[in-house]
């Protein structure tokens, strides 16, 4: 079976234990109408055998006997795909297998040479490290080093037509998975991500919301911290003496330029929510660290680090403007501006809430990237109030529950921080 789009193919084949072609019957069908899932819905068998179908979102199905081993093909055209998923298939599978395994543990034994699982760790949690960064490098990319796209656990196809999704680069999931394993001893993938970012780095300093593994974008919305994240990817290297020689300056002085004539407020922040913190702005002209504290967060740490990569003035100047940003004000003072209504996107369900009912926990990145200490009292005010919202929660959907949102005026007789975080929570039971 195959199929293809433009350049790209991909192919699906089968043998028997003897290598000889395992695919039995076949259909090709449109997604809700023809194919296989609708075939089995209405008929209760495979009783569709289309050819073929396209264009158009296509799904594939085939019959199989109870043992076969399988092998999935990618090219730059559907016969490509094929020829590499039946010429993998002409051997033995416990070569392939070994193969496999013996260069997983290649990369495992140098990746420990940097970072050992301390000691006193239990075998359980040891276990879950290593399985962690099989699956955070099984996502990078094959064809250009050091992509990877936000969550392989997020197909597309099955369902809808949506192209968009988790299955494509996102700054922000792509510096975090590239930490994560550079803490995790992975400087080679971590530098790979790097150079990657740098290559697709726009003009103007910053990077398209999410793009294809190949730098087209798609999204194209700006999302403040997603212009932070490489910078900090830069300077964590850097703190390690594991640049290896990649320049660079010139990318941090074109990020930390887009922050000063853009931030520290742009059209959308995480997640697609959109003129809360261009809301508070607007109102309060100085800017603070009382907007989304997530975006600000992140966006203070990178001209902090990014500073250490700049000569001066250029250095003075990031510093100068994290300071700025940083500073403490009351904006929560005027409850007039609270009580305006704020649009909730990326719900699909165009929920809106006053700004005076909307919880989160953003306010402990101020925490995590050290512009708070841990037991500023604001701090420990608001943990408490956000926790008895999470307690309030209501059903959605079997085993999830979501946020209520609440008034949070009186917590211990302080306005508690977290009130402006725009993006109601889904929490596990």
């Amino acid at each position: 079976m195959w199929a293809e789009q433009g350049s790209f193919g991909a192919a699906l084949a089968a043998v028997d234990e003897r290598q000889r072609d395992a695919i039995g019957r076949a259909s090709a069908g449109y997604v809700g109408t023809s194919d296989g899932w609708q075939d089995f819905a209405r008929n209760g068998a495979m009783t569709w055998e289309y050819e073929r179908a396209g264009p158009g979102n296509i799904a594939l199905i085939a019959e199989l006997p109870r043992r076969a081993v399988l092998s999935l093909g990618f090219g730059s055209s559907a016969e490509a795909a094929a020829t590499l998923a039946i010429g993998g298939l002409l051997q033995p599978f416990d070569n392939v297998l070994q193969q496999h395994t013996a260069l997983w543990q290649a990369w495992q034994a140098e990746r420990s040479d940097r970072y050992a699982v301390p000691l006193d760790v239990p075998r359980s949690l040891a276990d879950e490290f290593l399985v962690s960064t099989i699956v955070l490098r099984s996502h990078l990319d094959k064809t250009f080093p050091g992509a990877m796209v936000a969550s392989l656990s997020i197909p597309w196809g099955d369902s809808g037509n949506e192209r968009g999704g988790y299955h494509l680069v996102w700054p922000r999931d792509l510096v975090e998975t590239a930490g994560a394993l550079l803490a995790l001893g992975a400087d080679q993938e971590a530098r790979d991500t790097l150079r990657y970012l740098m290559a697709t780095q726009l003009q103007d300093g910053h990077w398209y919301q999410n793009q294809w593994v190949g730098g087209t974008p798609h999204w194209q919305g700006v999302q403040l911290d997603e212009t932070a994240f490489p910078v900090l990817l830069a300077a964590a290297l850097d703190e390690r003496e594991a640049l290896a020689g990649i320049e660079v300056e010139d990318m941090v002085r074109h990020a930390l330029g887009f922050f000063a004539r853009t931030g520290p407020a742009t059209e959308q922040d995480r997640w697609e929510d959109q003129h809360i913190i261009a809301f508070l702005i607007t109102h309060y002209p100085q800017p603070s660290s009382d907007g989304t504290k997530h975006t600000l967060a992140v966006s203070i740490a990178a001209l902090v680090a990014g500073a250490d990569l700049l000569p001066p003035p250029a250095a003075d100047w990031a510093l100068e403007l994290a300071d700025f940003w940083n500073l403490p004000s009351q904006v929560l003072a005027r409850r007039d501006i609270l009580r305006q209504v704020i649009p909730i996107h990326n719900r699909g369900d165009n929920v809106v809430a006053r700004a005076d009912e909307l919880v989160g926990t953003d306010f402990l990145q101020l925490v995590r990237f050290g512009l708070r200490r841990a037991d500023d009292p604001v701090i420990l005010d608001s943990v408490p109030s956000c926790r008895r919202t999470a307690e309030d929660r209501h059903p959605c959907r079997p085993g999830l529950a979501s946020l209520q949102l609440r008034r949070l005026w009186r917590a211990r007789g302080r306005q508690p921080l977290c009130v402006l975080d725009g993006t109601p929570r889904i929490i596990r039971r």
